[in-house]
């Protein structure tokens, strides 16, 4: 009987490693030694010692190619949260990831570390200091959040509370498909195509003008070379017997600002006024709810995309910040670059963003 070969601990595969959290990943796994394989739906950039494949995430054939000889694995593909497209949520998020643990037990993946998001247990109103132990929203407000509760909370994720036959034969150790999740909250960084582009579309339109609510409430904005960090300490903790299996971590600065503060640091440090007048928050979340639920029942009749969602308006009128003690304690966490910092370069890497660039 042939011996099975058991892949090398330092040959990973990043799903999803065109994106922005995915590219600062394999780059600096590429520092650390690692061999990557990339798989997407697109290749944005090449780099030495990197192997791309292109394909759809619910192609389990195109995802075992690129988990040949892989013993780790890392899920970070998922569509922007701005885009509010259910169906689409729901096929990367949900059958995607069900199809990316199919892939990893049929090619003998030993380990999973998922990127969820802490806005798994956000229902829209205040979380403050909120740890792991927060229920998932009963209530959540967008499809993002919806589609990544339904992600991590599948039992085919965190909890494995089963362990199929194809998984006690690929593991000498029967112990199955090692799973991680690290919760992110309000990644920003070089070459983000969310925030910053948006926060800077948004000014010169004159729409950055206005504080919704009082201007004091408190998040956590997470510099993308600390989630980077976050990821790999998790993948490199998780072994048999680990107390982080199975388990859901926060990762963020450790360092909750004022929004309106940053906001107002990144637009500044560009160029742009900061906001200055007030707008009433539970005026603002009706009139954005209602135009959500307009856009939603004329949606088979006419499309259009409100620039104020509930969710956007929730995450910019409230306190949403989280504790990452338990990474501190089991995954030895400590952000590697300070908020300060971290805006400092953000600003430096858009000079063609800049006012009147």
């Amino acid at each position: 009987m042939a011996t099975r070969v058991r892949p090398s601990s330092k040959r990973c595969a990043v799903i999803g490693g065109s994106g922005f959290l995915g590219r600062h990943l394999v780059e600096k796994l590429v520092d650390r030694g690692y061999t990557v394989s990339v798989f997407d739906i697109r290749q944005s950039y090449e780099l030495p010692g990197v192997t791309f494949h292109q394909g759809d995430l619910c192609d389990k054939q195109a995802l075992l190619l690129a988990m040949k000889d892989v013993s780790l694995v890392f899920h970070c593909a998922s569509p922007a949260p701005a885009s509010d497209d259910r169906r689409l949520f729901e096929r990367v998020n949900i059958e995607g990831t069900r199809t990316v643990i199919q892939a990893c037990n049929e090619a003998g993946v030993q380990k999973l570390v998922l990127t969820s998001s802490a806005s798994v247990v956000f229902e829209g109103t205040d979380v403050k200091n909120g740890g792991e132990d927060l229920p998932y929203a009963k209530k959540p407000i967008d499809y993002y959040t919806q589609t990544k509760i339904q992600q991590e909370k599948s039992r085919t994720f965190l909890g494995l509370s089963f362990v199929s036959q194809l998984v006690l034969e690929a593991f000498d150790e029967g112990k199955g498909l090692l799973t991680v999740a690290i919760r992110p909250h309000g990644i920003f960084g070089p070459r983000d195509p969310q925030l910053v582009p948006i926060l800077v579309d948004s000014a010169r339109k004159g729409k950055m003008r206005f504080i919704i609510g009082d201007g004091t409430n408190v998040v956590d904005f997470t510099y993308v070379e600390n989630v980077v960090h976050g990821h790999i300490l998790a993948a490199e903790r998780l072994r048999p017997g680990s107390p982080i299996c199975g388990k859901p971590y926060h990762i963020t600065n450790d360092e909750p600002v004022r929004f309106w503060d940053f906001m107002s640091e990144v637009l500044v440090g560009l160029g742009y006024a900061a906001p200055r007048y007030h707008l009433p928050y539970a005026v603002v979340y009706g009139l954005a709810l209602l135009l959500w639920l307009l856009a939603l029942i004329l949606r088979p009749l006419v499309s259009f995309k409100p620039t104020f969602t509930p969710m956007r308006v929730a995450l910019a009128g409230t306190h949403h910040y989280y504790s990452c003690e338990r990474a501190k304690r089991d995954l030895g966490y400590k952000p590697l670059v300070s908020l300060k910092e971290g805006i400092a370069r953000t600003v430096q890497s858009y000079p063609h963003l800049r006012r009147g660039a």
